[in-house]
């Protein structure tokens, strides 16, 4: 029996959590005959499913600790671990045929017992329960140096994706710098017209006043011109009006008397 086998407390813990999952599943299974809803059915599958994954882990777990104590056991032990993760292994093979019964019965033709997520190729169910210790030890290797190549990969385009991030980050850098640059100028440009607007507003209130005071002075000549323009006509209408007979220029000619006897009074004086 299993439970008579030499293992160490790790591999016993897994061995015990295995064949706890075994039980439930073989349950579930049992279970499921007699649930009728097909939307039921179909929960209870994948819970099993998901059951069925935690055993495929637990059991390379169990892998690794063989292969970790394989040294330290004589190779009839060694063979008494290998058959008995060779038996946990067909007795998961068994639900997992059952479960492809149960999801044909459900119109369900795509079965994959531990698909990672929708839109990935990964492999088959067959593939997925092959251990790591029925693989020769080139087989390992170059499955080793294929993961290799694969991380390899994807961290060459991580650099890539990196080295693009960094080169569109730099040149938005420089964008926007260059607009901040552009609307300082704007921002001087529109203080400069500010400033000149002002000016400029100042220069118009200024004419206005010159003109205004331009406007006063001529005011005044033109009143000027006028008065004396209305005196000329006036003396000229009436040249007897004593009014305007002082002014210089429009006082009326003397008598013709008072000029000879003034000339005379030059020539014999």
């Amino acid at each position: 029996m299993a439970t008579d086998l030499p293992m160490n407390p790790q591999m016993e813990q897994i061995h015990g959590e295995i064949r706890d999952n075994f039980r439930a599943l073989a349950n579930g299974f049992q279970k499921l005959d007699k649930v009728k809803d097909p939307n039921r059915q179909s929960k209870q599958l994948e819970e099993l499913t998901g059951k069925m994954r935690e055993c495929k882990r637990l059991i390379k777990e169990f892998d690794r600790e063989i292969k970790d104590e394989e040294a330290k056991n004589p190779p009839e032990v060694n063979k008494q671990l290998n058959d008995e993760k060779q038996s946990m292994i067909k007795e998961l093979n068994s639900f997992v045929g059952l479960r492809k019964t149960y999801m044909s019965s459900l119109g369900n033709k795509k079965v994959e017992l531990f698909d990672m997520g929708a839109g990935t190729s990964e492999p088959t169910a067959e593939e997925n329960i092959q251990m790591a210790s029925s693989m020769t030890n080139q087989e390992l290797i170059n499955a080793g140096n294929k993961t290799l190549d694969e991380t390899d990969q994807a961290i060459e385009r991580s650099k890539q994706v990196v080295a693009q991030t960094v080169e569109v980050g730099t040149e938005t850098g420089a964008k926007l710098k260059g607009q901040t640059d552009q609307m300082g100028r704007i921002v001087n440009e529109l203080d400069t017209i500010q400033f000149s607007l002002k000016k400029a507003s100042q220069l118009v209130k200024e004419i206005g006043r010159q003109v205004a005071t331009d406007k006063c002075i001529m005011l005044f000549l033109f009143l000027i011109v006028c008065g004396v323009i209305a005196i000329i006509v006036v003396k000229i209408v009436n040249p007897n009006n004593k009014d305007i007979r002082d002014i210089p220029g429009l006082a009326p000619p003397a008598p013709a008397a008072r000029r000879l006897l003034y000339v005379k009074a030059e020539h014999f004086g």
